[in-house]
């Protein structure tokens, strides 16, 4: 199983808006009697959740957790998923860390999902924002939301996808 990432984390996946919990699932290999954690951080770096995973099996083993979260104190941050295995070998952990967005601290207290807009001729971030929150000012939330695409909040495409977080 050498060409095999040692966790596959199916969600969340990388820059999802997380809500007021997260659902941590994946698959992980030489799982055997394997004890981990999830460590969800804001961007400073504080611990803003913890959960812990009990995995075993005979060369892969599936996982899930699922728990609250609370208004971490920046709208970006990371879900890390650790594996250790009572081997004590090192080359048996496993971690793996994906940025999300925190969707309650983007929006300011509440998040409830979001849209797809699809950019046309024309658009900017604050036309959007405009259009969608009455507010030309809550770009900088749209460009944050999207930050797996947007690389400039001055720099949209007709065609692109994004998404609209919705309070």
């Amino acid at each position: 199983m050498p060409n095999l990432p040692k966790i596959s984390l199916r969600t969340p996946l990388p820059f999802d808006i997380l809500g007021a919990q997260v659902a941590v699932a994946g698959l992980g290999s030489a799982f055997e009697g394997v004890y981990g954690s999830v460590v969800v951080r804001d961007g400073g770096g504080h611990v803003v959740a913890e959960s812990y995973l009990l995995g075993g099996g005979n060369g892969f083993s599936l996982f899930h957790s699922a728990f609250g979260l609370g208004v971490p104190s920046t709208p970006e941050g990371t879900v890390t998923v650790q594996a250790t295995n009572p081997s004590g070998l090192p080359e048996n952990a496993a971690s793996v860390t994906v940025p999300v967005t925190f969707g309650r601290t983007l929006m300011g207290g509440t998040y409830s999902g979001f849209t797809l807009h699809t950019v046309v001729e024309g658009d900017t971030l604050s036309g959007i924002a405009q259009q969608v929150y009455g507010d030309a000012g809550k770009a900088g939330l749209l460009f944050t939301a999207n930050r797996d695409i947007l690389f400039d909040p001055d720099v949209i495409y007709p065609g692109m996808g994004l998404r609209i977080p919705l309070a």
